[in-house]
């Protein structure tokens, strides 16, 4: 900014007075813009200093994607949805079918879940229910395809003021939709009637979302009526697991449409299609997202393990539950039905922090299982180590230690790896990497010199202790020292050396040693009249015996 002599304002007047009596310029510059070191004018230079140490947010741990079919809504678009009710709202309520949408939503919601990217898909066969309206003069049709426009009803009706009419929209369960005070004779009645619809009426309301109206030439009067919709159909009828999966292609269909989402956990509707879990699993690893596959209604341990060693999935971005369907309570159909595991799941975890298990966590809304309901018996040790080492999951009752709880009974991914097959490598791991991912980018473009090594270790160390202060890292169980380390050096020696800077290169070394999770807790007793107890009085005046 520059600021001649004699120019006068308050703020002139005050601040830089002494600079203008001087006959003196005051340049005030962003750091970088001002060529320091070619000034040759006498002046006053005043350079912006940004912050040097840039702080990380922490992205979003919790959103859950979901795929799958849906009454309502729009087609292969990522919506967000809070909640049953906004759900509700966009997608229409829970169907008892198979790849329904909102039957996911609705378990994963019970858990705690309140996050989600929802995307309905269809076989392409979808309808918007229409209605023939007023003969020749306006015709309606269902904003969204589906079966849930065929609920809808447009009234006409007398409106508030003398010589006009308005049009209620409604649908059962829903919020009416009112289009008042519309006037006009003849065929101008009726074109004012679709443009309210349409456009809505001003700063009164905005357009319909739920009708589209089609003004046509006739010139009936208006007249009291009301007109129903018939001929949504929802797209389900030749339906496949194809059509969950879609195109990675221009516009995006399917699972492919949650690119760029941020979504970190994924549900694909139903999908027990084996041939289908590496191509969902390799969205995943690009995504940093953790899928939660199931295996089909009322499978057997051996078909489990079979099936998943020929699907050839062994990877930390997808979690495989056992295909023992849950007995749910569905609140929107008032009754009993069985439902897939993934929504329970996916729900749990996402109400969890990411350095967090699923094992032992409490799951509701369960009435019972297919496999507890027909044998009344738990799982033996023996199948839960077979489903165990075969990297597939599985909700009991009871949970680990014989806690009676609905949970994960082990809280593992789909690889065969110990040291990456927890549900907290996987969630931490995509947690930490979208993190430095969207908040490291603001160094790219900045000189590498003495200063950007310290500027990112700054920024990267002050992340990491976040973490530590926030519960989700542990201290050191090696030496107690800080569970992580950054490495960014400049020079000869360092992981930065000059033959790698010259090309423009620049990295860091970062190592974190997560929290292990507490899977095999052994308490060892000796008891009997012979036993010699010994005690130790520790510093803090509590007793170890």
């Amino acid at each position: 900014m520059l600021e001649e002599q004699g120019v006068s304002s308050k703020l002139h007047q005050g601040r830089f007075r002494a600079a203008f009596f001087i006959g003196v310029r005051v340049i005030i510059v962003p750091q970088g813009v001002l060529n320091t070191a070619g000034l040759v004018v006498p002046d006053l230079y005043v350079q912006i200093v940004p912050p040097q140490n840039i702080l990380i947010a922490g992205t979003p741990s919790n959103i859950i994607g979901l795929v799958g079919t849906a009454s309502w809504g729009p087609v292969n678009q990522p919506f967000i949805v809070s909640d049953s009710p906004s759900y509700v709202r966009q997608f229409g309520a829970p169907v008892a079918r198979t790849y329904d949408m909102g039957t996911h939503l609705s378990t994963a919601v019970q858990q705690g879940a309140n996050a989600f990217r929802c995307v309905r898909v269809t076989d392409g066969t979808d309808a918007a229910a229409t209605s023939t309206g007023v003969a020749t003069c306006v015709t309606f049709a269902a904003l969204y395809t589906g079966s849930l426009g065929n609920n809808l009803t447009v009234q006409i009706a007398t409106g508030s003021k003398t010589g006009s009419w308005k049009a209620i929209i409604g649908v059962p369960g829903g919020q009416p939709e009112l289009f008042d005070n519309v006037t006009g004779t003849g065929n101008a009645f009726w074109v004012a009637l679709a443009a309210a619809i349409n456009s809505g009426t001003g700063t009164l309301r905005g357009p319909s979302r739920l009708v589209v109206a089609t003004a046509g030439v006739g010139t009936t009067a208006a007249a009291a009526g009301t007109y129903s919709f018939t001929g949504g159909t929802d797209g389900v009828a030749s339906f496949t697991t194809a059509n969950l999966i879609g195109a990675d292609t221009t516009p995006r269909t399917g699972i492919y449409a949650l690119r760029n989402q941020n979504c970190s956990i994924l549900v694909v509707a139903d999908c027990y299609d084996s041939t289908k879990w590496t191509t969902i699993d390799g969205l995943c690893l690009q995504e940093g997202m953790y899928a939660i596959h199931t295996g089909p209604s009322g499978d057997n341990i051996a078909n489990a393990i079979t099936t998943k060693q020929t699907a050839g999935l062994d990877s930390y971005s997808s979690k495989v539950m056992f295909g023992d369907w849950l007995l749910w309570n569905d609140p929107y159909l008032l009754l009993q039905r069985y439902v897939s595991p993934q929504g329970f799941a996916a729900g749990r975890l996402g109400n969890l922090s990411p350095e967090q298990s699923s094992l032992n966590k409490t799951l509701y809304g369960i009435a019972g299982s297919q496999r507890s309901n027909s044998t009344s018996a738990t799982y033996s040790s023996t199948e839960l180590s077979t489903l165990e080492v075969g990297g597939i999951d599985v909700i009991t009752l009871p949970g680990a230690g014989n806690v009676y709880i609905w949970t994960c009974r082990i809280g593992h991914n789909s690889s065969s790896n110990s040291a990456v097959n927890g549900d907290n490598y996987t969630r931490l791991t995509n947690f930490i990497a979208a993190s430095l991912d969207a908040g490291m980018g603001i160094y790219c473009g900045l000189p590498i010199n003495a200063a950007l090594p310290l500027n990112v270790s700054a920024t990267l160390n002050s992340f990491f202790l976040g973490m530590l202060g926030q519960g989700m890292l542990g201290i050191d169980v090696d030496d107690g020292g800080l569970p992580f380390s950054v490495v960014c050096g400049l020079g000869v020696g360092t992981n930065n050396p000059p033959g790698r800077t010259k090309l423009g290169f620049f990295q860091a070394d970062v190592s974190v040693q997560y929290m292990a999770i507490n899977e095999k807790f052994i308490v060892n007793l000796q008891g009997g009249q012979t036993v010699t107890v010994t005690r130790q009085t520790l510093t803090s005046g509590q007793v170890t015996v």
